[in-house]
């Protein structure tokens, strides 16, 4: 990285996933930024999350799944490719699973905006490692049959995000960011 972290955060943007080449970040690449990522607020140290880590042998499995779960519901065309597109086009997938625990002091909500803090941090890490990175989720991220096949997902587990990290192709454009008259309120 290098740019000032200001600077960056202030740049930062999500790169499209469709647009993604290889090579992804191999294990030795990806480790690190696994490891900044779960550096998130997790109060009560509990973890409620777990990632699974998919490349080209798994994402192969999980769009044949994607697939295989539309047609068993009957799903048109579009939505057929939907369910198998975004791993059939990726290089390298991680899927954060929000695995919230049972604790009295930590209500499911602060777990489950751990699992989305983590989801950010994945794709900053990426990002300042110098990959595209693009958060997704999709039907298949919500569809309990799917999560359970592909992701191993117990119960009360659940896909916060499908992170898709690999080689940035053609510039990106950014999209419009809020005006903050409109978003922030001073009190």
């Amino acid at each position: 990285m290098t740019q000032d972290p200001f600077t960056f955060l202030a740049s930062r943007q999500s790169y499209p996933s469709k647009a993604l080449q290889g090579p992804a970040p191999d294990r030795a690449a990806l480790e690190p930024i696994l490891r900044a990522a779960l550096r998130v607020p997790d109060h009560g140290n509990l973890h409620p999350w777990r990632l699974v880590v998919g490349y080209r042998a798994a994402l192969s499995t999980w769009a044949d799944l994607g697939e295989a779960r539309a047609r068993e519901l009957g799903d048109d065309p579009l939505r057929i490719e939907k369910g198998r597109g975004q791993f059939d086009r990726s290089h390298c997938a991680v899927v954060v699973i929000a695995s919230p625990r049972a604790a009295e002091k930590v209500p499911e909500i602060e777990q489950t905006l751990s699992a989305g803090a983590l989801c950010l941090n994945l794709v900053t890490a990426a990002t300042a490692a110098g990959w595209g990175a693009q958060w997704l989720t999709g039907w298949v991220s919500h569809d309990r049959p799917f999560i359970t096949r592909a992701f191993g997902c117990a119960p009360q587990e659940w896909v916060a995000g499908i992170v898709h990290i690999g080689t940035k192709g053609a510039p990106a454009p950014d999209r419009p960011r809020p005006d903050l008259a409109q978003v922030v309120r001073w009190a």
